[in-house]
């Protein structure tokens, strides 16, 4: 995290350390408020940090003084407190105290900032750690005055770049106040800077963007002309200069062939950690010597204990509500057991269909705070030979891993639920009173268990109590890292070896008093306090959970109260009576024999049991009682510290050894160490060994980590179901290095990481479930929330509740980090802690964080006892559901296996090219349409106004447009007569009053109707130029009206006719506002025309004469205006009549923008040169009625329609729950043989096949729906038409496209892109695909710009300044070689011709034409080039809010805005799916992400993003984003 900047301050150098990030901060306090909070990490500070101070164990009475002060101060979970590692992470932190850092912060709207207020904060529940991980109370007060690890300098870490200091806020002033003035270079590539391309773009003029649709802001301009804000931009080039210097070494210069792209793979290196020791050998418990008189079974030593004892108490139990305590003796323990084993065999059915047999499987439903009924439930199903499988009590049907509960439950074959009567009224209930069917769960006969609703057995009844044999026993749940829950079976044999063993152990004599503070359902709770204490008569004494939470000293009462030998607790429990000890003067704990600690493998443990016991040493508690333990479902217990040993094992271990699995003491001052205590040594009658992580179960070397395997009788046998996982677990047989078996014994994997130590001790260091492997190197989950809890300077996190767990991304895990913030947090608390975090685990751990998220307190799923519930958590993360509140992404800094960055090809020239292609049998990519040499009637003539003429003479009465109103009635129409003779007044209009001579522009405003149409063909019959303008929006005018009249000045227009309704809506005074009226040239309203024709019509002179001006704002944001000449436009509509077969008798409805390009030839041309009656709708219209353009196409029957992907899309989401009404009242699309979506982009398939998929009930055929293609320098390009092949839809390599190479995959590849085919190209058109660079052809497998040669190209672009000469290549381009003679025209869009196996009407093989994208929307990333649309696309999917996104870059860096669809607390939840899937999918790290409302992302007419118009909103801070997201 920490980037390494060269500053300047006063001629000398200083280094700089910047750690950026993005934190939360509110949008609306401004510029200034930004750049104090910038300047606020360099004001002077002083500080004040203790040196670190090696704990030994002669310091106990000064670690007992230190630990009274600490805990004063705060509460922090203590089972990850060691004042070793709490002072290393000090020392890291104060290496650079004195350097300053700057801070990144991201922008957060106010209303989301309330979000963590104390309104939203909910009491807590005393929420404790989790059985396997999570955090209970919180530490406090560990004094960190500094700001930087100390391990960021000097120690390598993969999350670190190499970094440089520096002490002059000076250079943070100027870096905060600096305005950018000219774009930054490329800094994201590890190469040397590519040759520019030189590609000339035509000069056109950029739209003046009014600041109100994105609110005001004080705009600057940068050196290519884009608006920006200096908010905005400066922390962009922050971020850009902290990305400056890569974190890696720059990789060497290489050339990827073709297009395959190589992850980075980390070679190995030579001067890593290995292990040296010899191999190691299993060590074998001592002999397991048989108990005097032991029973046979639990049953009979329930049996035993009934009889001879049975008013010995077996169990006490305690309650919070100050109840008195209930105690269960062993002689109510066998009846009620009895009696529940009767019912359950012979009550439950009918006796000739008894609902339960022996060995079925029956659920255990209780609460833990009643073992009591847990006790007897369990003895009554062993004395039934039923399997008892407890399970947790589901509150509500949204309990944290409840559907994998009812997974289990249905795999065992669970059909009975046993529980208690207070239980049973607790859980939710359905409308009928029965208990509610839970998701996931099968259907179960729940049955009360108290005594009540049972039946006395009969005197002669007896159960048969048999000897333990290999039968199950019971079934112990394990959830599993990934949420899944798995069923361990135990069989009779090896439960009661197991209590025998423990017995042995630990010395339990009869009669002995037992303290459980543990879950009794479970592990070690199960073993002790259920199974063991029956077979030795002991009495227990249980504390359960919500006393806990009430009184955390209950259990050390309980020990004074019942003089007890044994407790069995976790390091929460000595943790939380440590806080809650105030000098109780009657406080004796001499009566314990052994503390056993149940978490004793976990390494953080040890300093709670250090505490513990300084703390209560002089109350009678000795050092050996204290007996850590490890166990776990499979193994059962594992190691248990003997009682007596007055000495235990202590090793202090290198972090950065045990990442890499290797055992090195850490004989310095090292700051990354790890203290591990010793678990003991093997269980009596067992063999013990380590083997390797992966591969073939092979034993580790002495000084190697590996996972724990066990031999033994008292283990687990099988994973309920699970054939091949249960081989894999409990049937594993270790083999030496020379491949040879170690034992003919069978092991079990015990899930616990660690190793043997001197003396056969077995040490702990992790889990398997915890572990995480980030760039080869093997970290603890436990470990790293050590780590965050140490950074705690403000006693910020609630309860010290932390999870750490690592998701898949890009081919490797990568860890995340979420806590629950204090409701009382400030954001500045959470970017400081949020900060320290970040530097503390790269310098101990030289490990990245990916993603730190901070949560409100008391929201994050909890386990039965109060802990986070792991998996739970990852999953409402991997989901987007995890709604934090604050957020931090570093996928700079920790993703290193990105694809190498592609080289340039050294110069290759144009004839190396073409002979490559040649050798290679590739074809030049090259085609044509048919040709245009057959002429009819209209075609003599050579201007459209001539056609209109002669149309108005031979058929006077022929209806040419008709158009429908929002209602689906006829509104108006117009014959050929009518339109001539309106046409000849609208001239007369304009010789008259408008005083135009032949040439002058006019500007056509008027909305789509026939108006429009009249007054273009008015301007014809003048000799005047329109330009055909889209009127201002009435409810957003200050926005639309500047647009208008940029058009007007470019076009230098002198005249502008519109409709009365339009003029006065420029003259209102909410226009006025937006632009002066008096600015305008003079306005010509055509509501009502002089009756008197013209005298004279105007005739051009020359076809090449310009005939009107098409102007558009293309999706970069540039207002361009082409020139189209009269035999360009006669060309173009020729080309479309005989693509289309557009004839008199026809009719085509066009429900298109009849402003510029292909639908306005469509909308006012084509029926006056062709003659067919166009059925005008307009797609403003579709708003009001969406079914409008279907229920017209349906109505008047036509055949060929013309849409865009605006129309299309509306229709799809507008109509989707209507199919069936529409067809109801009459719809039917079958008569549709075409269906021509007009587009100048890619064809979008999805949404082409969603619409075909819906309106396929009315008979729409997908064949029918094709698209178009054009452009600005020809408007029609391809058009699929009536004739020739149905379109086609390739697959490619998406990978290949980066690279400019186009490769067919199969449907459904890794990495496929369907790309369909844009149109059978026009009669008369000639299409070549070209180098861009070059100019020089390319064969068919390559990419390339597409060239058009046509008689309709335009003839250049119209500027204000007559420049047209210097952008003339895009109109006069020649090839480089080849057919160097040919003039074309440059589209601007990459694509690719493919010769396909269909034939058209002339019998030859078929070119299909396939466009890729815009050329000026080509993103260049990493040396290789990405489209826009293919991240969006996949950035769509990630999450079901966003309804929107588009992407662009600024300096190189990718920015992604995306629309909210939601909630604004639901905006974070965004950021990490969003990075997530542009690395997984286009290997890309994500730069900024800006979340926004919907509808903010502008979209023209033809429904294409205005991505260039957007990056100059987000730069000058105008789109009032919810969150601002700036990932490092």
């Amino acid at each position: 995290m920490t980037i390494q900047l060269e500053c300047v301050s006063e001629g000398i150098y200083w280094p700089l350390f910047v750690f950026c990030y993005f934190l939360g901060d509110i949008t609306q306090k401004g510029y200034e408020k930004k750049r104090s909070k910038l300047l606020q990490a360099y004001l002077p500070h002083t500080p004040g940090a203790e040196r670190r101070i090696p704990v030994t164990p002669s310091s106990s009475s000064s670690s007992s003084s230190r630990y009274q002060r600490r805990r004063s101060t705060g509460t922090r979970d203590e089972r990850y407190r060691s004042d070793v590692h709490s002072e290393a992470v000090q020392a890291a932190l104060e290496r650079h105290s004195e350097r300053k850092m700057a801070v990144l912060l991201p922008s957060k709207r106010q209303s989301l900032i309330g979000q963590t207020s104390m309104d939203t904060y909910t009491p807590p529940d005393s929420s404790s750690g989790s059985d396997a991980e999570g955090s209970l109370g919180r530490a406090g007060g560990v004094s960190v005055d500094s700001w930087i690890s100390r391990a960021l300098h000097g120690s390598p870490s993969t999350s670190s770049s190499s970094s440089s200091h520096s002490n002059s806020s000076a250079n943070a002033a100027r870096l905060a106040e600096t305005n950018i003035l000219s774009a930054p270079p490329d800094i994201t590539s590890y190469m040397p800077d590519p040759a520019p391309i030189s590609v000339q773009r035509p000069q056109v003029t950029m739209i003046a963007r009014p600041p109100p649709k994105y609110g005001n802001a004080e705009l600057m301009e940068t050196g290519d002309g884009v608006p920006v804000s200096s908010r905005v931009s400066a922390k962009i080039q922050q971020l850009v200069n902290t990305l400056k210097r890569p974190k890696r070494r720059p990789l060497r210069e290489f050339f990827v062939e073709d297009f395959e792209e190589l992850l980075e793979v980390q070679q190995p290196d030579p001067s890593l950690p290995r292990p040296e020791g010899a191999e190691s050998t299993p060590i074998q418990g001592e002999e397991l010597n048989r108990l005097k008189n032991c029973p046979a079974s639990l049953e009979a030593a329930l049996l035993r204990w009934g009889a001879i004892a049975p008013k010995a108490p077996c169990l006490t139990t305690t309650h919070s509500n100050a109840k008195q305590p209930y105690t269960l003796t062993y002689g109510k323990l066998w009846s009620k057991s009895l009696k529940l084993a009767y019912n359950l065999l012979h009550k439950l059915g009918s006796k000739q269909e008894p609902i339960i047999h022996p060995g079925d499987r029956v659920a255990l439903v209780y609460p833990n705070n009643d073992p009591a009924a847990f006790m007897v439930a369990f003895y009554g199903c062993l004395l039934a030979e039923v399997v008892p499988v407890p399970i947790e009590v589901p509150l509500t049907k949204k309990d944290a891993g409840s559907q994998q509960i009812g997974f289990l439950l249905g795999s065992c074959g669970v059909g009975v639920a046993l529980t208690s009567d207070a239980c049973h009224k607790g859980l939710p209930k359905s409308a009928s009173g029965d208990v509610m069917q839970f998701k996931g769960w099968p259907k179960l006969l729940w049955v009360l268990t108290d005594s009540k609703h049972l039946s006395k057995p009969p005197r002669e009844w007896f159960p048969l109590i048999k000897d333990a044999n290999n039968d199950t026993a019971y079934i112990e749940y394990k959830t599993c890292k990934d949420g899944s829950v798995l069923g361990i079976t135990v069989t009779r044999m090896a439960m009661l070896t197991h209590c025998q063993t423990l017995t042995h152990t630990c010395g339990y004599s009869e009669a002995e008093t037992m303290v459980n503070v543990l879950d009794f359902k479970k592990g070690i709770g199960l073993w002790h306090s259920v199974q063991m204490s029956v077979l030795n008569m002991l009495h227990v004494v249980s504390v359960p959970y919500a006393l806990m939470k009430v009184n955390p000293l209950s259990w050390i009462q309980k020990v004074c109260q019942y003089k007890a030998k044994v407790a069995c607790v976790k390091s929460r429990d000595l943790h939380w009576a440590l806080i809650a000890y105030k000098d109780q003067s009657d406080t004796n704990m001499s009566s314990l024999r052994m503390l056993l600690v149940a978490d004793g493998s976990n390494p953080w443990s040890i300093s709670s049991c250090d505490a513990f016991l300084n703390v209560f040493q002089s109350m009678g508690l000795r050092s050996e009682v204290i007996c850590p333990c490890a166990g776990s479902p499979e193994a059962l217990t594992v190691a248990v510290r003997r009682l007596g040993n007055t000495g235990s094992g202590r090793g202090v271990l290198s972090m950065t050894n045990l990442s890499h699995g290797v055992i090195r003491v850490d004989n310095g001052e090292k700051l990354s160490v790890l203290t591990l205590q010793d678990v003991g040594t093997a269980m009596p009658g067992a063999m013990v060994c380590v083997v390797k992580l992966e591969g073939v179960p092979q034993l580790c070397k002495t000084d190697e980590i590996g996972e724990i395997c066990v031999s033994s009788v008292a283990t687990g046998t099988s994973y309920y179901g699970l054939t091949g996982m249960s081989k894999n677990t409990f049937e594993v047989c270790p083999v030496a290095c020379d491949s040879g078996l170690v034992s003919d014994c069978v092991f079990v994997r015990s899930g616990l990481l660690g190793f043997v130590g001197p003396g056969g001790m077995i040490f702990i260091s992790g889990t398997l479930e915890g572990l995480m492997q980030v760039g080869g190197r093997k970290h603890n989950a436990d470990d790293i929330i050590a780590t965050a809890l140490a950074v705690e300077p403000m006693k910020f996190i609630y309860r010290g509740r932390t999870v750490v767990f690592s998701v898949n991304v890009l081919y490797d895990e990568r860890i995340v980090l979420v806590a629950e913030q204090r409701p009382d947090s400030t954001e500045e608390e959470s970017n400081q802690w949020m900060s320290r975090v970040l530097q503390a685990i790269d310098g101990i751990h030289q490990v990245g964080v990916y993603c730190l998220a901070l949560v409100p307190a008391n929201t994050l799923p909890k386990t039965p006892l109060g802990g986070i519930h792991l998996s739970e958590t990852k999953q409402l993360f991997l989901e987007g559901a995890l709604h934090p509140c604050s957020i931090l992404m570093c996928p700079h800094s920790c993703i290193t296996n990105l694809p190498k960055p592609r080289q340039k090809q050294p110069e290759v020239g144009p004839a190396s090219v073409m002979v490559g292609n040649l050798v290679a049998g590739k074809r030049m990519a090259q085609a044509s349409g048919r040709d245009l040499s057959h002429m009819e009637d209209n075609e003599q003539f050579l201007f459209l106004s001539e056609v209109l003429q002669w149309r108005a003479q031979t058929t006077p009465d022929h209806i040419l447009y008709t158009l429908i109103n929002s209602r689906g009635a006829i509104g108006s129409s117009l014959t050929c007569l009518q339109l001539h003779k309106r046409a000849e007044k609208i001239a007369t209009l304009l010789y008259e009053r408008g005083q135009l001579r032949d040439g002058d522009h006019v500007a056509l405003v008027y909305p789509p109707g026939l108006d429009l149409i009249a007054a273009f063909y008015g301007c014809l019959y003048a000799g005047c130029i329109p330009i055909t303008v889209r009127p201002p929006h009435p409810q957003n005018i200050s926005t639309t009206l500047p647009t208008v009249k940029m058009i007007l000045e470019v076009s230098r227009s002198v005249c502008v006719m519109t409709t009365q309704a339009i003029s006065k809506l420029l003259k209102s005074r909410d226009a006025s506002v937006a632009v002066d009226f008096k600015s305008w040239p003079p306005i010509l309203e055509t509501d009502d025309l002089p009756k008197r024709r013209c005298p004279l019509l105007y005739k051009p002179c020359d076809p090449d004469s310009l005939a009107y001006l098409d102007f558009s704002v293309s999706t970069t944001g540039m207002l361009a205006g082409v020139k189209m000449s009269h035999n360009a436009t006669s060309a173009l509509c020729r080309s479309v009549k005989l693509q289309c077969e557009l004839y008199p008798s026809r009719e085509v409805a066009v429900c298109l923008d009849p402003y510029c390009g292909l639908g306005f030839v469509l909308w006012c041309l084509c029926s006056v040169y062709a003659g067919q009656q166009s059925v005008l709708i307009s797609p403003m219209d579709l708003e009001v009625n969406p079914a409008l353009w279907l229920q017209s196409v349906s109505q008047f029957k036509v055949r060929d329609t013309f849409c865009s992907y605006s129309v299309m899309e509306l229709c799809t989401r507008s109509l989707s729950s209507l199919t069936d009404s529409l067809k109801a009242r009459g719809m039917d699309l079958t008569r549709v043989r075409s269906c021509v979506v007009v587009a100048e982009e890619r064809p979008r398939v999805a949404l082409t096949q969603s619409f075909c998929k819906l309106f396929k009930d009315v008979g729409l055929h997908p064949r029918a729906v094709s698209t178009a293609f054009g452009c600005r320098v020809n408007l029609a390009v391809c058009l699929q038409g009536t004739s020739g092949p149905d379109p086609t839809t390739v697959y490619v390599d998406m990978r290949a496209l980066r690279h400019d190479r186009v490769r067919l995959v199969e449907r459904g590849s890794p990495h496929s892109l369907a790309l369909m085919e844009s149109g059978k190209i026009l009669p008369g058109v000639r299409i070549i695909i070209a180098n861009p660079e070059t100019k020089g052809p390319i064969g068919d497998s390559h990419l390339g710009e597409i060239w058009v040669h046509s008689p309709q190209n335009a003839s250049g672009y119209f500027t204000v300044f007559g420049e047209e000469n210097v952008r003339s290549d895009h109109f006069g381009a020649r090839l480089s070689f080849g057919d160097t003679q040919t003039v074309w025209a440059r589209t601007g869009y990459l694509g690719f011709l493919r010769r396909t196996d269909l034939t058209d009407a002339s019998g030859e093989r078929h070119d299909a034409l396939y466009v890729v994208g815009a050329l000026d929307e080509v993103m260049e990333l990493r040396g290789m080039k990405y489209h826009p649309i293919d991240i969006e696309t996949s950035i769509i999917r990630a999450h079901r809010n966003i309804t929107e996104c588009a992407v662009f870059t600024w300096t190189n860096l990718l920015v992604v805005v995306v629309e909210l669809d939601g909630s604004e607390q639901e905006a974070l939840d965004l950021v990490p799916m969003v990075t997530n899937v542009v690395l997984e999918e286009h290997y890309l790290i994500v730069g900024v992400v800006v979340v926004v409302d919907s509808g903010v992302i502008p979209i023209n007419s033809r429904g294409e993003k205005q991505r260039m118009h957007l990056r100059d909103g987000f730069l000058a801070d105008q789109l009032d984003p919810i969150y601002v997201a700036y990932n490092m």
